[in-house]
């Protein structure tokens, strides 16, 4: 339920249904756009938001889904009901078109099984839809590809059009022969053709020859000098064509009657398929309209709840995008603890707009629309809404603008329950303002009581009061920057707002002497009230502040926290892997030297105490115990340095900082006059004089300036030991180039690649070109329309390692290869 009747009005959801509607491709999307109404049944909004959802992944993601041929041919269906009725060719025509794009789509729908689908609702809503593959056989078997009724759709049409045929070619025969002899005579110009008048082929005469030619005068030209003239000879069989495209016409009226007794008893089923191609139509209209505004299917929950995020009034954003301006987003939370929001603040700082944004909003996702906001957004369902909001009054109802205003209070008191959400726009003005604030406070008390929702604006101080006493009530404040002396547009929920009257006025320029009168009429204690209040506001805002950049770091701070423990965790898991492995080693080791013992013993008892024997047994297990021993310490070594590793590991991260010390003291240690060269390179310089962080050095002639951190001591051995040719290339760039030129080929092909590839690709290579030093290469670009070849030889006209380029000779390939000579 809504409230008032012109609530679409004043809120602008008219508007939203105009930008819908512009959207459809056909009258059935149009109906259903206005049919479109408030709902707060929570499966069919759930189903309207996932519908449209699914058409904006169509068109982000889909380019062969069907949205041509939209039309609404069902007046003439319902023409046909009546027996001895039938289609023009132009609606079996619209006929064939649009069920086939029924067809199609339907089959885009059900190309995946139910389970699988990407789009399971919009599949739903394909349902049990009727294709009718029979009657589109039927249609094309009466009307070619440009519908028109086809030769052969019967027996007796085709043999009408023969004998037309046959009779026009006579006619122009016997027509031309007549034109030929008159021009013979001079009663005709040479370079005068037969032409049409009233669907007879007549000869142009000039008067003065009109009697010399026998025929029927049919018509003259408006400036007289000419007459059009039937031939005697022709007005038979001309008067023969007459008579058969008469005959055409009722045969074809037969053929469309027989064809529309076909249709008649299926018009219910399709006409049911229309419907479906109007819903279709109308989701997709508002998939576009919901990526024109950059709105998302809401995150729905079945109970009385506000808690959006970033959310923007969507006409509101179109007029600013047009005007390269942003919009600022609004946040606003309304629940069981605090449901009616009361905004105060200063005029034109934006209480309305964050109002009418509440109440279109909420609309337009209870319509089945997505709305623009943030996707962690909630969004809850109310079963009434209600606003009152502009100036209602009324000469011939005999109501002013507070009577009007009384009127809707009284409306909202009797109707108003837990699920309504009400939207009042300056609360208790237009009237005495004490009485207007007692009453205001007394509305808002049983709007309280009734558990109503609500989103007030209000200048009452007695209202800010009641909010802040009330439980279910909660002030809000639209900001404004003092400084500046504009308003910044966003809402502050937690305090009430000031109305920045005494600040607004000594902007605009009253006189000062005005400002102190009214100051001291209201008294200091409410002016010193007003200041407390924008003080609380700009405290709110600063440890608002505060308090986000708390949140930022914990958050980093638990990040690294848990980096830490997994860090930690994997440690722990490594060396228990280590410990594990350890003591398989020492149990194969033990199974080995037992193994030893055993077969020693079984040695000295088979030998019967011979001393040979039994010493070499001896001395062979000492040996075993020897090794083992040196097994034991390499084992115990190789754990030593893995967990040795380990250690290093966790050490690196603490010892950044020494290494950054370390090496600024290293670089202490250079002083002026060494000689010192720049990392990485081979050319030595002297040290001049030092700067901070950054040192002064001379190449030769050249003096550089550069980061002393950069710069490593070269010994007097090794200046000696240095090539007098050095240079500032690097190895690793000498190995990149010499690299570069083992694998370059003197030939590219881009042949099939686009305009852009085949140009980025060409600039790369003769950079590499240039780079070692090639002499000549070929560029194979194939001839083709041409466009390829002029866009390289453009580039290559700006290049100026490039010191001409021709066509390749014509036996290797001509103008299909481009030959380029570098410098």
């Amino acid at each position: 339920m809504i409230y008032p009747d012109n609530f679409e009005n004043k809120i602008g959801f008219d508007q939203i249904r105009m930008l819908v509607t512009a959207k459809c491709l056909s009258p059935l999307g149009e109906e259903r756009v206005e049919q479109m109404q408030f709902s707060s049944d929570y499966t069919f909004i759930q189903e309207q938001l996932s519908q449209t959802e699914e058409f904006v992944r169509i068109i982000q993601e889909e380019d062969d889904f069907p949205v041509s041929h939209f039309y609404d041919v069902r007046p003439a269906l319902k023409n046909i009901r009546i027996e001895g009725t039938w289609l023009d060719e132009s609606a079996v025509f619209d006929l064939r078109r649009s069920l086939q794009t029924i067809k199609e789509i339907v089959g885009f729908l059900n190309r995946e099984e139910e389970e699988n689908t990407p789009y399971p609702y919009l599949q739903r809503l394909a349902g049990e839809v009727a294709v009718f593959p029979q009657l589109l056989k039927t249609i094309d078997g009466i009307l070619d590809k440009y519908g028109r009724i086809k030769d052969n759709a019967s027996s007796e049409l085709q043999r009408i059009r023969r004998e037309m045929a046959q009779v026009s070619g006579s006619i122009s025969k016997s027509l031309n022969a007549i034109l030929r002899s008159a021009q013979a005579e001079g009663l005709v110009d040479k370079d005068v053709a037969p032409t049409m008048r009233d669907g007879r082929l007549v000869i142009p005469v000039a008067p003065a020859f009109k009697r010399k030619l026998k025929g029927i005068v049919h018509d003259e030209s408006a400036t007289g000098k000419t007459v059009f003239i039937e031939p005697a000879e022709v007005v038979e069989a001309n008067n023969r064509i007459r008579e058969l495209e008469s005959e055409e016409r009722r045969e074809i009226v037969k053929i469309l009657i027989a064809f529309a007794n076909t249709v008649r008893p299926l018009t219910p089923d399709i006409l049911q398929s229309y419907e479906f191609l109007a819903w279709i139509d109308f989701i997709r209209a508002k998939a576009r309209f919901s990526l024109d505004i950059n709105a998302i299917r809401p995150s729905l929950e079945n109970r009385q709840y506000v808690d959006w995020i970033r959310a923007i009034h969507p006409l509101l954003y179109l007029s600013h995008k047009k005007q390269g301006k942003s919009v600022i987003p609004l946040e606003i939370k309304l629940d069981e603890e605090e449901r009616l929001l009361i905004i105060s603040g200063p005029n034109a700082g934006g209480k309305s707009v964050c109002l009418k944004t509440v109440g279109l909003l909420q609309y337009m996702v209870q319509c089945g629309l997505p709305i623009p906001l943030a996707e962690n957004s909630k969004v809850g369902i109310f079963s009434r809404i209600f606003i009152d909001i502009g100036d209602e009054q009324s000469i011939e109802n005999d109501l002013s603008t507070y009577s009007s205003h009384l009127t809707n209070m009284k409306f909202f008191v009797r109707n108003c329950d837990s699920k309504t959400i009400l939207l009042i726009d300056e609360f208790g003005g237009g009237t005495e303002p004490q009485i207007g604030g007692a009453i205001a406070e007394s509305l808002l008390k049983r709007f309280n009581e009734r558990g109503a929702f609500g989103v007030i604006t209000t200048h009452y101080q007695n209202l800010k009061h009641f909010a802040n006493e009330n439980k279910g009530v909660v002030n809000g404040a639209m900001l404004y920057d003092r400084h500046q002396m504009q308003p910044l547009f966003t809402l502050s929920i937690g305090n009430p707002g000031s109305s920045f009257a005494i600040e607004i006025a000594r902007k605009i320029g009253l006189p000062e002497d005005v400002i102190a009168d009214a100051s001291e009429i209201v008294g200091s204690d409410y002016i010193n009230m007003d200041k407390y209040l924008q003080d609380i506001v700009r405290d709110k805002r600063y440890w608002e502040t505060k308090r986000q950049n708390i949140r930022v770091k914990e958050k980093r701070l638990d990040e690294i926290t848990e980096r830490y423990e997994t860090d930690l965790t994997d440690v722990e898991k490594q060396r228990k892997q280590i410990i594990r492995e350890a003591k398989e080693e020492a149990q194969r080791l033990l199974s080995d030297a037992n193994a030893k013992i055993e077969n020693t013993i079984r040695t000295i008892k088979e030998a019967q105490a011979e001393k040979e024997r039994t010493k070499e047994a001896r001395q062979g297990l000492v040996k075993f115990r020897d090794e083992l021993d040196n097994s034991d310490s390499f084992a115990d070594d190789k754990i030593a340095r893995k967990i040795q590793k380990l250690k290093e590991k966790e050490q690196k991260k603490k010892n950044k900082g020494k290494i950054k010390q370390s090496q600024e003291e290293k670089n202490q240690m250079i002083a002026i006059g060494d000689n010192v060269r720049i990392k990485g390179q081979t050319s030595v310089g002297e040290l001049m004089e030092m700067q901070g962080k950054n040192a002064v050095v001379a190449f030769g002639m050249i003096k550089s300036t550069v980061k002393l951190d950069s710069l490593e001591k070269v010994s007097k051995n090794q200046v000696k030991r240095e090539n007098k040719a050095s240079t500032f290339v690097t190895t690793q760039t000498r190995d990149i180039v010499t690299d570069k030129k083992l694998h370059f080929r003197q030939e590219i092909d881009v042949r099939g690649m686009r305009a852009e590839e085949a140009l980025q690709a060409v600039m790369y290579y003769i950079d590499d070109a240039i780079q070692v030093g090639a002499g000549r290469v070929r560029i194979l670009h194939g001839t083709g329309t041409g466009a390829l070849r002029l866009a390289i030889r453009d580039y290559l006209r700006t290049v100026p390692g490039i010191q001409s380029y021709q066509d390749e000779h014509v036996q290797f390939g001509g103008a299909g290869i481009t030959v380029v000579d570098l410098d």
